[in-house]
């Protein structure tokens, strides 16, 4: 597949998203799931104008673009302008609400003084391998792409194709010379065409392409499909799609923003909703699980890719979720997702697909477990119901008995008898010796660096903290029957070991994770960088109060070594994960930093890089390019855009 790096805009609904360029250019079409499958190496399209060659709508040097969404929706427009001819195309795509079809409407207008004989051409390769090779066969109106699994069909709603190639079309379509005898074929790209006939000076004339995707089953089924389809009025599904997106964003105007009085505010407020109208283009709607991004590095060039879902990134959008009035789609994430996925022994693996199968990893996180418990208090703190906190207490108890077990080895903490013969626990010290550890060290939560992180301990206390929290909550609910006194009497010892176990944690973070020389925490005792994500242990996680002498020591450090010159924030020193660029999410914990401590001046000042380098669509961005401050790598990042509600929470 080609290297896609960047997805400018996105459209979706419950089951598919795509992605486009900043030109039109359609990148990605995920259906069922948001994660899996992507059917398109490339879906270009064209017109041939009085017998001009091929002038890719996407790529021309006489083009001029104009890219914008339809206020509020999740309907992308795309003006494109060749100025050679003089002809003006509005692209504007959308995926229907209730049917999982991509619309594509086209409308031409000749604004110049001739008339311009024009052909319109599509051509589309999938992706095809040994066990699933792309076939086509031409329909009425279009073609229909299919592997064994699935189809893939393009067509018209009202245009009958005027050619069509499916063997070596990449020879020939360039010149808008597509010709082919056979109907149906084994090429994995084809191509079609459509005769718009000539437009006249000031002339409009509309072409409504429709992508419907699906399985490969019998023939006249999917042929049906394609003509119940085409009877649809494309009209009344635009306006539905539109009226939809609009109510969405009321419906989860969870801050309630006042309009905005200058282009400052305007850009906040934009940024603000393009995450409400984000968010459920990432979130699996049956399991809850929530990817990090779309994916933007199929074949691993610079990353792990990104379109999984890991339980700590979706704790921090459970909490925009909640925000957002979407707490529905969180209590799904933990009741559905989190159960799913959770491993025997209580823990979380680092990453999995959305619907809960385990996806490639490459090491352990120990925060990703401790996140999820921290995450359902959280959530119960927005809803206040004793019921979520019942329903998901066996799971939460699962993760924090594997968390204390994970302590005690690597802390060098003695257990309890009741741990040392915990089952689960011989079955690992039997199969498992890591240089006298029974556990696997972890990863810290930039997934680069593994050992003991202030940040990971952290996220443990947090557990600790949470679980004792939801005790107190559910008070003796938590029992079968009322005033048991053997479950009560272990919840009090196991309570007395949590807060033992957090004296410890906090003990040992400031023995061997504060340097003396100098005076401030580091992230972990071996590397001693400075880290942005030494925050967590104020803010989320509690640890520390902000204002503790050694909290502040420690952000004075942390602004001397990670802040660059244009005020944008590395995540920690000599980061060269794609050039060491500033991270929004770095800036917008400095944010939430700085708003407990009541500098509201410095939050602004963290804050405005994050609101002045947004994508024009109202995207942030992983990483933001400091000599352009424009977003350059992994554009749409859930976890940017949740902390980015939680800031706008706390500036409230």
């Amino acid at each position: 597949m080609e290297n896609k790096y960047l997805n400018e805009a996105m459209i979706g609904n419950k089951n598919m998203l795509v992605t486009f360029t900043e030109k039109g250019d359609m990148q990605r079409i995920y259906f069922p799931n948001k994660d899996s499958r992507q059917y398109i190496n490339f879906f270009h399209t064209g017109v041939k104008i009085n017998n001009s060659d091929l002038i890719y709508l996407h790529d021309d040097i006489n083009n001029v673009y104009k890219q914008y969404y339809d206020t509020d929706t999740n309907i992308l427009n795309t003006e494109i302008t060749n100025t050679y001819f003089n002809l003006k195309i509005l692209q504007t795509d959308y995926v229907m609400i209730k049917e999982n079809v991509l619309v594509k409407k086209y409308i031409f207008l000749n604004d110049g003084k001739i008339d311009l004989d024009t052909n319109f051409y599509i051509h589309s390769e999938l992706l095809s391998d040994y066990n699933n090779h792309v076939g086509c066969k031409i329909i009425d109106g279009g073609m229909m792409q299919y592997a064994h699994d699935f189809s893939f069909s393009t067509f018209a709603k009202s245009h009958d194709i005027s050619g069509h190639q499916i063997n070596g079309s990449k020879e020939t379509i360039k010149r808008g010379e597509i010709y082919d005898k056979d109907y149906i074929g084994m090429s994995k790209d084809s191509s079609i065409c459509y005769d718009l006939g000539v437009i006249r000076p000031q002339e409009k004339k509309v072409l409504d392409i429709c992508i419907l995707i699906g399985e490969n089953k019998n023939i006249s089924d999917m042929e049906d499909e394609i003509i119940r389809i085409k009877k649809i009025d494309l009209n009344k599904e635009y306006a539905n799609t539109k009226s939809y997106w609009r109510k969405y964003v009321k419906l989860h105007n969870g801050l309630n923003l006042k309009k905005p009085e200058n282009s400052y505010e305007e850009k906040i407020y934009n940024i603000y909703k393009r995450s409400i109208l984000l968010l459920p283009l990432l979130t699996n709607s049956e399991t809850g699980g929530i990817i990090a991004s779309a994916e933007v590095d199929e074949n691993f060039t610079q990353c792990g890719r990104y379109a999984y879902c890991w339980t700590r990134d979706a704790v921090f959008m459970t909490k925009a979720l909640d925000i957002l009035k979407m707490e529905k789609e969180t209590e799904k994430f933990y009741k559905v997702f989190c159960k799913k996925t959770q491993s025997k022994n209580g823990m979380w693996e680092q990453r999995f697909f959305t619907d809960g199968k385990l996806a490639p990893c490459w090491g352990y996180q120990v925060d990703e477990t401790a996140s999820v418990v921290y995450g359902v208090y959280e959530h119960y703190q927005y809803t206040k119901s004793e019921k979520f906190l019942r329903d998901n207490l066996q799971m939460c108890e699962k993760a924090v008995e594997f968390l204390k077990r994970y302590v005690e080895d690597w802390l060098e903490i003695d257990g309890e008898d009741e741990y040392k013969k915990d089952v689960v626990k011989q079955d690992i010290e039997a199969s498992v010796n890591r240089q006298g550890h029974k556990y696997h060290v972890s990863y810290d939560i930039w997934e680069m660096c593994e050992g003991i992180h202030l940040y990971s301990l952290a996220s443990i206390y947090a557990a600790f903290d949470c679980i004792m929290k939801i005790y107190k909550v559910l008070g003796n609910k938590i029992s079968d029957f009322e005033n048991n006194r053997l479950k009560e009497e272990k919840i009090l010892k196991n309570e007395r070991k949590l807060e033992k176990l957090q004296t410890q944690i906090k003990r040992y973070i400031n023995e061997n994770l504060y340097d003396e020389e100098k005076k401030s925490y580091v992230r972990n005792a071996d590397d001693k960088k400075m880290d942005v994500s030494i925050i967590g242990a104020v803010t989320p996680f509690n640890v520390f109060k902000a204002k503790e002498k050694k909290m502040v020591n420690t952000v004075e450090r942390i602004n001397l070594s990670l802040r660059t010159y244009t005020g944008g924030y590395q995540r920690f020193e000599q980061d060269h994960y794609r050039n060491g660029n500033p991270w929004p999410i770095a800036n917008l914990w400095m944010t939430l930093y700085y708003l407990e401590t009541g500098e509201k001046k410095k939050a602004k000042e963290t804050f405005d890089f994050v609101v002045k380098t947004a994508g024009k669509h109202g995207f942030l961005g992983e990483q933001v390019d400091n000599s352009t401050l424009k977003p350059n790598w992994v554009l749409g990042l859930g976890w940017s855009h949740a902390m980015f509600i939680t800031v706008l929470e706390k500036l409230r």
